[in-house]
């Protein structure tokens, strides 16, 4: 942008009078360039990344893109939680917008929609006060749809942009990278992620915003219903008088074999 600037400054001063004319085309033709620079492929060399929320899950994440090599910034509310990362090679920042003022893209995995609303939303301290036009918000947090609409509305009115991608997969898979990650939101902004993606798990594009958030209620909706047929199965081996371990054991090698 910095160039940008210069260019259309050395314009105005050798063709002062075609301002009408000529610079709205050439700003036109700059602007476009520098968009597309900044639409290039995701790597470390050129993405600063920064990542809210270091507990059970975030810390193994995290730990998955530094070592593919990329610039972390992190931040949690407990400062100690994130010790681990920082020996790593992570900045520790005191605030989420903080974080974002030296990020590209700002992950985010939380507890509750209200401490997403918190550490995103918040016109002084949250991530989205310091990102820069062209940033990307993305909330892996279990959340709302209508939060994951909220979020990215908001950074779109910033020139900025959000996905919802929620996980499943428990602190299993993101220390193994094979999370499952639900994302809402534009498919070209996913598709432009998936080199950071491809490290935790299997990215799979649900939809507009809030479709990764309604993914993964569903996806709650299916285990719970599996856990619940699983009990009434168990209860109904027990009053059968068959040995309930014997039982289970013979059932996880067959059709009704799961997690």
């Amino acid at each position: 942008m910095r160039l940008l600037s210069y260019l259309l400054g050395s314009l105005s001063r050798y063709f002062p009078h075609s301002q009408s004319s000529s610079t709205p085309h050439l700003t036109f033709l700059l602007r476009s360039m520098a968009t597309s620079a900044a639409a290039g492929p995701i790597n470390p060399s050129n993405t600063r990344l920064g990542w809210i929320g270091t507990g059970v899950m975030g810390r193994s994440m995290c730990a998955h893109l530094i070592n593919a090599g990329y610039s972390l910034t992190v931040f949690n509310r407990t400062l100690s939680k994130a010790q681990p990362l920082v020996d790593m090679g992570a900045r520790l920042a005191q605030t989420p917008h903080d974080l974002a003022a030296q990020s590209d893209v700002v992950f985010s995995i939380v507890g509750y929609p209200s401490d997403v609303l918190q550490v995103l939303l918040d016109p002084v301290n949250g991530a989205l006060s310091g990102l820069r036009p062209g940033g990307i918000l993305v909330d892996m947090t279990t959340s709302e749809p209508s939060l994951a609409v909220e979020i990215s509305t908001a950074a779109s009115s910033k020139n900025c942009s959000s996905i919802d991608a929620p996980v499943s997969g428990g602190d299993r898979g993101a220390k193994n990278g094979t999370l499952a990650i639900f994302a809402g939101g534009d498919e070209a902004i996913v598709n432009r992620l998936n080199p950071i993606f491809t490290l935790m798990g299997k990215v799979n594009y649900m939809g507009p915003s809030g479709k990764g958030q309604f993914a993964k209620l569903a996806n709650q909706i299916t285990i719970a219903s599996t856990m619940v047929g699983l009990v009434e199965g168990i209860i109904y081996a027990h009053k059968a008088g068959l040995n309930v371990a014997s039982f289970l054991d013979a059932i996880s090698t067959g059709a009704a074999g799961s997690k």
